[in-house]
Parts: structure tokens; C-alpha cells; sequence
């Protein structure tokens, strides 16, 4: 059990509800509360169910689900509740359910939202492989990898939420077949591992869980949408999140240079790689194979329906100067709130209230003119650390942080939208990360409430005539570090899905020869 799992109170995915007789040390289920009443914060159990266990306890079990989705009732989930079934025994245990019917449709205009939060009480939402916060949620097909997720509830109390998988194509759009053609087991899985906060002023239940659960497996490579809902009712969608899943049928490499375009030479990267992908019928590699390229694992400026310039067998060869290039940036602004008793240098001040935090930092200044310098940052990403506790998903603080940004002569940039972005947003710019302009201070000003940690972030300008037109306000530096993912996927001529075969990694500084940091 990792250091962060042994924290938690895990219920079981049959959750007892009434008391338990067993061998199992002190028979506390499910709570917080030492009164050896698991379960006791709200009353559960709609239907009982008498089971045994290897344990030997005695339990009654709140309930079960199953669903199926029918070709007839399109984007809907049959969710079966009160179908009586006769007992049925299986590994020393004896269950009698009882179920019903009822139909919950999935809301069409969010199975095109691969990454969003729905609701405001949602915060810290980290889904990424299993204890390695910087990295994408890529699991390996057949393999024992877990992906890790977290995420904080500010309304402070126990709730049912449940978690399914949607298969997408390259570009993210739901594919219309039955999910039990690429899940093996369980299609809906509750998250059952939660935790008061403690320590923190701000009060909210953190919910963690490590998926795919040992009861279901993912049988197709390709993108997934990971939808978490309230009670096992999917009109009730709280947030979702990318998710790949690989299996690896293509070698990758590729290297990081300079653009032959005078004007990118200074400025630009280009990523040029190459695949073996031998195994595979490539009638056509132009129209089976798509690639898609990631900086910073940011989905909001990828690059896609990159076509190979070389086809040499089982070698595809990709450099060209259209589509492969990305502005090199440079390394992002950072702040440290991993303690809030002692400030870092980006703190101006702080605002201890009794209930709250209000943490204001020093104003940012437009960096497009300023030189490169280097220094280790975390691409754009941030982790949840504190100085001062044990467990920083559970303990950590939360407080509101005040973000100003000076443009030069203290006068708003015409014609502009300036918005705060990193994975601290999601990349999204909306009224919530929109700044604000302070004449008085002569600053764009915003807020966010965030949880104690390590903070990259930037600022992007948006054309209001033109939204498509934005760009980060720091100059853009062919040596700045970044790191680059290459994502490929095929789809034969009788595929009915984008297969992910293979994903490759490179730094544009670390994975240069004869250079190591």
C-alpha cells in the first residue's frame, strides 16, 4: 500500500451499513467516527443485502449496479436497480440483490467536453499515472499500471460519486458502440476511498481512487473520456478528463532542432521523429496513421493531421517545416504555496482570516524583452506538496490568490483579452481566468483558489477581434526547455476506432547529447 493510500478510509465496493461481526481488527468500516458504527454520517442503505465473507464478517450491503447500453436508446445508460435475482454463490460469499429500472441520458453537449469541471464545489482535480504528478494519465494495455486520481470536495460532506470510461476517436469524439466491446467488467465503478480534510481552515472531502479498478480492464487502446457523476446518474456529469490507453506496436524517436525558416530559427522548435511500425498493414499510412504532438503536455496547442514525409517500408519519417513547429517559449513564471505560514519570494503579503487565506503576489511584469535565462521549472504543471503535514491531499490548505500582471507604461494592451493559464486553469480561458484591468494600479488583476503546492503559470493575449489569435506574453527563445510527446495512432480500413500504438518522449534540453541536467 503506498504512503498515500494507507491515510484514506476505503470503503468496500459492497459497503456495509449497519454493523459488522468479523476478525478484522476493530470492525471500524467506513468512517471517521469511532463509535464502531460504520457509515454512519448519513444514514445509507436503501437495500440491504445479507453477504458472507472470507472474512467472516456478517454485512449487509447498501447496493449494486449494472449497466447497458443499448442500440436502441442511443447515448442513454439503463441503470438496473430492484431486478430480483436469485442468491448466487461465489467465492465463499452469498448475495441476494434486489434491483430496478430506470433510464438516465447522457447530456450530448458534454460528451464533447474531454476535460472540464461542471461544478464549483470540485477543486484539485489531478489524474495522471500512479505517483508521478507531471505526467499524462497514459496506461499500458495488459500491463499492471495504475492511473491515479484526486480530487477535493468543498461542500465538506460524503457523497456517491462513480466513474465510467468513454471511448474516443483522434479527435476525441465519442464512438458510437457498445462500451462492453472495449471494458471487460464492471462499465461503472463508485470511488469508495475518501478522507476529511484536517489541519486545513478550508473544510472538503478529498476522494482518491486507482484505476482501472481490479473488476474491470480496458480491452482497445485509443483516447478515453473519464466521467465522474454523482449517484450512479450520469445527467449528474461533475467533471471529465483525458485519458490514453496504449498499446505499444510503434517505436518512436525523434529529436529536437531548429527550423530552417530564417524566421523560426531563433524562436521556434521543431520536433522531427521518426516510427517503425512494423506488424501493420499501412495500405495507406497517409490516411491510417494520424500523430498527434503535445508541449508541455498542453492539449490547447497541439499539433495534429501530420502527415508522414517519407514512407519507407515500415519506417515513416516526419520533418517538415509546416506542422511540426512550435514557439519555444520561455521557462514559466512560478510560485510556492507550499507553505503559508512562511511566504515565499513571490508573496507580497498575506491575509490570515479565521475561516480563510488571502495570499497576494507581487505584480508581473511583461517579460517579451527580456533575454533567456534558464532555470528548472515544471512545464506549465504544478504539484500538490506542503512543508508542514504528513499528507497534502488530505491536509493541505486552500486560499485565494491574487494575481496582477503590469503591462509596460501601466496602460491596458489594445484590442487584447489577457488571461492567467497553466494547468493550474486547465488552459481554459473563460471569466474565471479572465484578468481584469486596474486603472488605479494600472494592472490586470484575478483571483484563483488554489491548493498549497508548486505553481507553474503564464499569461496569454487574446485578439478580441480574433480569438484564434493569442500568444503567450514571455518572447518566445529557441533554447528554452520543453518537453514534447508524440502520440500515434492507426485505424485500418475495418476499424471502427483510433488505436494509440505508440507514445514518445524528448526534452529539448535534457535529451540533447552530451547535455544532462
Amino acid at each position: 500500500m503506498s504512503p498515500e493510500t494507507e491515510y484514506f478510509i476505503a470503503d468496500d465496493s459492497l459497503e456495509p451499513i449497519y454493523k459488522t461481526h468479523g476478525h478484522d481488527h476493530d470492525s471500524h468500516a467506513d468512517g471517521s467516527g469511532n463509535d464502531g458504527q460504520p457509515d454512519d454520517e448519513f444514514g445509507k442503505g436503501l437495500l440491504p443485502v445479507k453477504g458472507y465473507s472470507f472474512s467472516y464478517e456478517y454485512r449487509y450491503i447498501q447496493t449494486a449496479y449494472i449497466w447497458y447500453l443499448t442500440n436502441v436508446f442511443k447515448n442513454a445508460m439503463i441503470k438496473v436497480s430492484m431486478t430480483k435475482i436469485k442468491p448466487y454463490p461465489a467465492a465463499g460469499r452469498s448475495v441476494q440483490i434486489l434491483l430496478f429500472l430506470s433510464i438516465a441520458f447522457i447530456p450530448a453537449a458534454f460528451s464533447q467536453m474531454p476535460e472540464a469541471v461542471f461544478r464549483d464545489n470540485i477543486k484539485a482535480v489531478r489524474f495522471h499515472m500512479y505517483g508521478d504528478q507531471q505526467t499524462l494519465p497514459v496506461y499500458n494495455i495488459n500491463s499492471g499500471d495504475q492511473l491515479e486520481l484526486n480530487f477535493d470536495d468543498l461542500d465538506a460532506n460524503v457523497k456517491s460519486y462513480y466513474y465510467s470510461f468513454q471511448l474516443c476517436d483522434y479527435n476525441w469524439k465519442p464512438v458510437d458502440i457498445s462500451p462492453f466491446l472495449y471494458i471487460k467488467g464492471f462499465t461503472q465503478q463508485r470511488i469508495t476511498t475518501y478522507r476529511y480534510s484536517s489541519i486545513a481552515l478550508t473544510k472538503y472531502t478529498h476522494y482518491q481512487a486507482l484505476l482501472p479498478d481490479r473488476s474491470t480492464s480496458l480491452t482497445l487502446s485509443g483516447n478515453y473520456i473519464l466521467k465522474v457523476y454523482l449517484d450512479g446518474d450520469t445527467s449528474k456529469l461533475v467533471f471529465t478528463r483525458r485519458m490514453l490507453v496504449l498499446e505499444q506496436k510503434a517505436a518512436i524517436s525523434a529529436k529536437i532542432i531548429q527550423p530552417f525558416t530564417p524566421q523560426l530559427y531563433r524562436t521556434h522548435q521543431k520536433v522531427q521523429f521518426s516510427a517503425n511500425i512494423k506488424g501493420l498493414n499501412t495500405f495507406s499510412a497517409a490516411q491510417q496513421v494520424k500523430v498527434v504532438i503535445l508541449q508541455n503536455n498542453r492539449w490547447d496547442n497541439s499539433l495534429k493531421d501530420i502527415a508522414p514525409t517519407f514512407v519507407r517500408g515500415n519506417s515513416l519519417e516526419y520533418n517538415t517545416e509546416n506542422n511540426c513547429i512550435f514557439p519555444g517559449g520561455k521557462e514559466w513564471r512560478w510560485l510556492d504555496l507550499r507553505s503559508f505560514r512562511l511566504q515565499s519570494d513571490r508573496v507580497e503579503r498575506a491575509d490570515y482570516k479565521k475561516n480563510a487565506t488571502d495570499m497576494f503576489l507581487f505584480p508581473d511584469a511583461d517579460r517579451s524583452a527580456q533575454r533567456y535565462v534558464y532555470f528548472r521549472d515544471l512545464n506549465g504543471m504544478y504539484l500538490v506538496e506542503t512543508y508542514e503535514s504528513i499528507n497534502p491531499y488530505w491536509q493541505g490548505d486552500f486560499a485565494t490568490v491574487h494575481f496582477s500582471f503590469a503591462p509596460p507604461n501601466a496602460t491596458p494592451y489594445a484590442d487584447k483579452d489577457i488571461y492567467l493559464a497553466g494547468q493550474l486553469t486547465s488552459y481554459e480561458l473563460n471569466d474565471r481566468t479572465k484578468m481584469v484591468f486596474n486603472a488605479a494600479r494600472g494592472a490586470y488583476e484575478c483571483t484563483a483558489f488554489l491548493k498549497q503546492g508548486y505553481y507553474n503559470y503564464t499569461y496569454i493575449a487574446v485578439d478580441k477581434n480574433d480569438p484564434a489569435q493569442k500568444r503567450d506574453l514571455e518572447g518566445d527563445y529557441w533554447e528554452t526547455e520543453n518537453s514534447y510527446t508524440i502520440l500515434m495512432y492507426y485505424k485500418s480500413f475495418t476499424d471502427r476506432t483510433d488505436q494509440l500504438i505508440g507514445v514518445g518522449k524528448i526534452n529539448s534540453r535534457t535529451d540533447k547529447p552530451g547535455i544532462s541536467f
